[in-house]
C-alpha cells in the first residue's frame, strides 16, 4: 500500500534538524519516483516549518551589509545564499504539502525542486565550512517564509509571489554577487553560484508556469493579475536593474518587464533586452 504524499512532506517540512530535513526530503524525492506515495490521499496534516535553532532570525533591515572584500565578508555574503537555500527546501516542500487537489505534475515539479534546493545548500554549506564557518554563524531573516504565510490559502498567488517574485529576484541578484566573490578571488563560490543560477531559472520557470496555468483556469490576464497581487498584498516591487535574459528564460515577456520597470503605469517602448551573458 502506498503512504501518503502529505504525511511525508509534513514530515521533512516539520523537523528542524538539519540533516534529517536533508534526508527526508532525499526520501520523499526517491519514494515518488518509486510511486510509493499517494498524492490523492486525504489524510488531514498539519504544516509546520521546521527551523534549526540557528541562525537566529532578524527583521532584513537588522542584517549587517556583507562585503565580499575580506573572508569574513565573504563568509557572511555565502552565509546569506546558504540561508536562502535552505529556506528554499521548505518553500519548496510547502509548495507541496500545502495545496491539495492539484494535477500530479505539479507535485512531481516542487518535490523536484525540494531536492535540487537541498543539493544547492548542501553544496554552498561544504564551501561555507571550507571559509571556516557553518550555516548559524551569522544572523539572517525569514523574508520568504513570510509571503509564504502570507500566501498560504491561495496557490495563484503563492506561485505568484514566492517563485515568481521573490525567488526571481535570485536572478537579479546573483551574477552581481558572483562578479563580487570573484573580483575578490573566491572563484569556487563563484562557480557554485554559476550553477545555483542555472537552476533557479528552471525553478521560477516552474512558478511561471503554474503561475500561469491558474490564470488561464480563472480567466485571469496572468501579468496584470500578478501586478495586482503585487499591490494587494503589499509585495516589494522587482527592483532594476533586473536580469532581463534569465527572467526571459524564466517565462517573463519583454512587455512585462517593461511594465514592470515602470510601476506608474506608464509603457516606454519595447527595446531587445540585452544578453547579460548569464544563463
Amino acid at each position: 500500500m502506498s503512504a501518503s504524499l502529505f504525511v511525508a512532506l509534513a514530515a521533512a517540512l516539520a523537523t528542524t534538524e538539519i540533516d534529517r530535513k536533508l534526508a527526508l526530503t532525499a526520501a520523499v524525492a526517491s519514494d515518488w519516483q518509486a510511486g510509493r506515495l499517494d498524492w490523492q490521499d486525504a489524510s488531514p496534516v498539519d504544516l509546520v516549518c521546521g527551523r534549526p535553532p540557528l541562525p537566529e532570525l532578524v527583521p532584513p533591515r537588522q542584517v549587517p551589509q556583507r562585503s565580499a572584500k575580506s573572508p569574513e565578508g565573504r563568509a557572511r555574503l555565502l552565509h546569506a545564499i546558504v540561508h536562502i537555500e535552505f529556506s528554499a527546501i521548505n518553500l519548496a516542500l510547502d509548495h507541496a504539502a500545502r495545496f491539495r487537489g492539484m494535477p500530479r505534475q505539479y507535485y512531481a515539479d516542487w518535490i523536484s525542486v525540494a531536492a535540487e534546493e537541498a543539493r544547492h545548500f548542501t553544496m554552498l554549506r561544504q564551501r561555507l565550512r571550507e571559509l571556516g564557518h557553518d550555516y548559524g554563524d551569522f544572523a539572517a531573516h525569514a523574508g520568504l517564509w513570510d509571503m509564504a504565510e502570507k500566501t498560504g490559502g491561495d496557490v495563484l498567488a503563492r506561485m505568484a509571489l514566492v517563485p515568481r517574485l521573490l525567488e526571481a529576484r535570485g536572478l537579479d541578484a546573483t551574477p552581481p554577487l558572483r562578479q563580487k566573490l570573484a573580483e575578490a578571488g573566491d572563484q569556487e563560490s563563484a562557480r557554485l553560484l554559476d550553477i545555483i543560477l542555472r537552476d533557479e531559472i528552471g525553478h521560477v520557470r516552474l512558478g511561471d508556469t503554474w503561475f500561469r496555468r491558474l490564470c488561464a483556469e480563472c480567466g485571469l490576464e496572468p501579468e496584470a493579475t500578478y501586478r495586482k497581487l503585487l499591490r494587494e498584498f503589499d509585495a516589494p516591487w522587482p527592483q532594476a536593474p533586473l536580469n532581463e535574459s534569465a527572467r526571459l528564460a524564466a517565462g517573463f515577456s519583454a512587455a512585462e518587464l517593461a511594465a514592470l520597470a515602470h510601476p506608474d503605469g506608464s509603457q516606454p517602448a519595447i527595446e531587445k533586452p540585452r544578453r547579460s551573458g548569464v544563463g
